[in-house]
């Protein structure tokens, strides 16, 4: 395993871990090895279930569910265009 058990954090530091995993996600997904994103990916699931079994009540934005896509991709299809072009 790379670096500490999720389970030895506080939540500062796992919310830390969280926002440094989640900022080099990209560059590590566009260059880096296929090793390197492997464990990426080890570690980026190893710290969201830890948060996950922390939060099990975390708000939950209505928007962020397939409900609220739906919802929303239908309000904008209803809306009329009013741009002018």
């Amino acid at each position: 395993m790379t670096g500490v058990d999720p389970s030895r954090l506080d939540d500062q530091q796992l919310m830390k871990e969280l926002e440094t995993i989640h900022r080099t996600r990209h560059d590590t997904l566009l260059y880096g090895s296929n090793d390197a994103l492997r464990t990426h990916n080890e570690r980026m699931a190893q710290l969201e279930g830890e948060y996950l079994r922390r939060n099990p009540r975390r708000l939950v934005s209505a928007g962020r569910t397939r409900e609220g896509a739906r919802d929303r991709c239908c309000a904008e299809a209803a809306t009329p265009d009013t741009s002018g072009t």
